[in-house]
């Protein structure tokens, strides 16, 4: 059994451990779209090694033929139950004119932990690393892996192949993943859904160059307006309601008990416009707005180029355009179908359009019940002081469903991120309070997983 009077002492002892690793991880600029930050990624691998090591873990660098996983861990006894936990280090870029100081360079203050990275998704492993230790320093009977990944951020492309080195990576009896978001401060929300994602590029050229309008307009074709006209056929801008015929015909609507538990996560329609900055909505019923951005499937246009795009107008016909689109998707949809249905579907309404794929990841849906979920609901309670919602993450980790794909076990999030630290905003922070509870509540699993023992 967790002592809680030593956890909340070895938690308090483990805070300025805890600070200066972040602090040093988050000054790493571990950016993996960012082809000129592709020094910094061995620089990441090579932190988290010694970071895992310190602690008396084993712990190494496994190639991808992208950039590196770093897979370490602990191993009490072969007959004993083996948790992997997945984070990821790398990060956004950081752009943003908002940035109130620069993005990577660490900076606290009363508990905050200012820098990119900081929330996403590097406190969230350290704390998960430091929960970690204080098991095993108990002497709680449990294998305990670490997979900490360096692509996530661009849709994990070689994380798969990492995985077939078995030797490094051995498979486990489950996973919990610490990179999900919570709805709002006190009230933990774990995820046990992630829906899946089509990215795709509609391009359309009818000529070489720009025309003067005032020449050849009226006899030129225009290549924005058709592909506008060809987003309109695909979704009702109004409503969302996508038009693409068969699109939601593999849609598995969530039951009751589903929409039950979603309003359980503390959703406040209010704070979810000012978080985003959203001066109105397409519905303000809470229930229809969880299961839209949860549970139901989406087509949106990302943007759309070609043309003038300078000051004032400048009256030309462009020679070409591209309309960005992306689609989330719902269990029981797949990308492939769903690129097949738009293809199709932008065949018949414009046969010059080209439509190329642009990235694609599978949904997911884990455990809704059973004695794992009932695990992360003791541990949250233990940690954070209140029982968690379970509910659906209306994006997409890539790694989730190649886990799920390549070992067939039980795959659990504990998520330590609030709304307000700024995921893949300006001006990410992380707070102690989020990080001291997310040990205790990691301990306190890794217990939970002992007791239940090898499955």
């Amino acid at each position: 059994m967790t002592n809680d009077e030593q956890l909340k002492q070895y938690v308090n002892d483990s805070r300025a451990s805890f600070e200066d690793l972040l602090g040093q991880l988050v000054e790493v600029p571990s950016i993996s779209m960012d082809p000129a930050r592709a020094g910094e990624m061995p620089r990441a691998a090579t932190l988290a090694v010694q970071y895992l090591k310190s602690v008396g873990a084993e712990a190494q660098v496994v190639e991808t033929g992208g950039y590196p996983i770093i897979s370490g861990g602990w191993t009490t006894g072969a007959d004993h139950p083996t948790v992997t936990i997945y984070n990821h280090l790398d990060v956004q870029p950081a752009q943003e004119p908002e940035w109130k100081e620069a993005p990577f360079a660490f900076r606290k203050e009363d508990g905050i932990y200012h820098g990119r990275g900081a929330t996403d998704d590097k406190g969230p492993a350290l704390a998960a690393l430091l929960g970690a230790r204080f098991a095993i320093e108990q002497g709680v009977p449990i294998n305990i892996r670490f997979l900490w990944e360096l692509e996530e951020e661009i849709g994990s492309p070689h994380f798969a192949a990492g995985l077939n080195n078995r030797a490094a990576i051995p498979r486990p009896d489950s996973v919990v993943v610490s990179d999900t978001i919570w709805l709002a401060k006190g009230r933990p929300a774990m995820p046990y859904g992630l829906r899946g994602l089509l990215g795709a590029r509609l391009t359309l050229k009818t000529g070489t160059k720009d025309a003067h309008s005032g020449v050849t307009g009226g006899a030129a074709r225009n290549p924005l307006a058709e592909l506008m006209e060809v987003a309109q056929t695909c979704v009702d801008a109004r409503t969302g309601k996508v038009k693409i015929p068969g699109f939601y015909d593999d849609v598995v609507e969530p039951t009751k008990a589903e929409i039950k538990s979603f309003l359980k996560s503390g959703f406040q329609v209010a704070r979810f416009k000012q978080a985003y900055g959203f001066r109105t909505l397409r519905t303000q019923d809470p229930a229809e707005i969880m299961r839209r951005i949860w549970a139901a499937p989406t087509f949106e246009v990302h943007g759309l180029t070609g043309g003038y795009h300078g000051p004032g107008v400048k009256t030309v016909v462009p020679g070409q355009g591209e309309l960005k689109v992306s689609m989330r998707l719902v269990p029981n949809q797949t990308p492939e179908k769903a690129f097949a249905l738009l293809r199709k579907h932008v065949a018949k309404v414009n046969p010059d359009v080209k439509v190329e794929r642009e990235g694609m990841l599978q949904p997911f849906k884990g455990l809704f019940e059973g004695p794992y979920v009932e695990a992360v609901k003791r541990a949250a309670k233990a940690g954070f002081g209140k029982e968690p919602a379970f509910i659906r993450e209306g994006g997409s980790i890539g790694a989730v469903v190649t886990m799920q794909k390549a070992w067939k076990v039980p795959i659990l999030f504990l998520g330590l991120s609030l709304p307000e630290h700024g995921y893949h905003a300006p001006n990410e922070y992380f707070d102690w309070g989020q990080a001291s509870s997310g040990m205790k509540a990691f301990a306190h699993y890794f217990d939970e997983l002992a007791k239940m023992g090898k499955r």
